[in-house]
């Protein structure tokens, strides 16, 4: 088992931070040497099956030589306090790196392949719904007759009911109450006029060869 250095004295620790602030690399060693076996104490709170104690150990050996090298020590604080902060800081650092990159590479864990026999990874079906290309199709196609009948087959009103009803021709979709008080109608008028164009659109559709139901 690896001994660490004893922690210094509040005085020992004042000499050696004076002469490091004055830019002296040997009380620097001396400042993070004596406070290894903080690193330990703290790096021991996060093994597990899953961590490496000797990169739990590494990383708190950064954190410890960054709280050195930005210690104020004009502060009232012991440097062990502050370092403490830093270490804590780079240990869940490095576990929520590795965890991030545990969820990425779960997400890329291949799960089967499709009915083309392409690889099929559990991020393709989180990302992506399946999408009836054909459906689409007949579906653009239907919307753009749709558009193309609304001002030939309704009068004026019908054609703002159905427009503001239903988002259409860059209109903001809005319910009957909201169109009904901007016309001074009733609800329930707007309600007639909404059933009656969409009658008239329907029966111009199906004249046209379709069934919308």
């Amino acid at each position: 088992m690896k001994t660490f250095e004893k922690p210094l004295s509040e005085e020992e620790e004042k000499y050696y931070l004076a002469r490091w602030k004055r830019g002296d690399l040997e009380a620097r060693n001396k400042l993070i040497e004596h406070n290894l076996r903080l690193v330990a104490h703290i790096a021991k709170k996060y093994q597990s099956p899953e961590h490496d104690p000797d990169d739990l150990i590494s990383t708190g050996i950064i954190g410890l030589i960054k709280g050195v090298m930005t210690f104020d020590c004009t502060k009232n604080n012991r440097l062990a306090t502050y370092a403490a902060r830093c270490i804590e800081n780079e240990l869940l650092m490095l576990l929520r790196t590795r965890k991030k990159l545990s969820r990425e590479i779960s997400m890329q864990e291949r799960i089967g392949t499709d009915q083309d026999g392409r690889e099929l990874r559990l991020m393709d079906i989180l990302e992506s719904e399946p999408v009836d290309i054909l459906e689409e199709m007949e579906q653009e196609k239907n919307i753009l007759r749709l558009r193309g009948c609304l001002e030939r087959v309704l009068d004026g009103r019908e054609l703002q009911v159905i427009c503001e009803r239903y988002g259409l021709l860059g209109r903001k979709e809005r319910t009957q109450r909201e169109i009904a008080k901007e016309l001074g109608i009733s609800r329930s008028y707007v309600s007639r006029i909404e059933k009656r164009a969409v009658e008239r659109l329907r029966e111009e559709l199906v004249g046209e060869g379709d069934s919308w139901q």
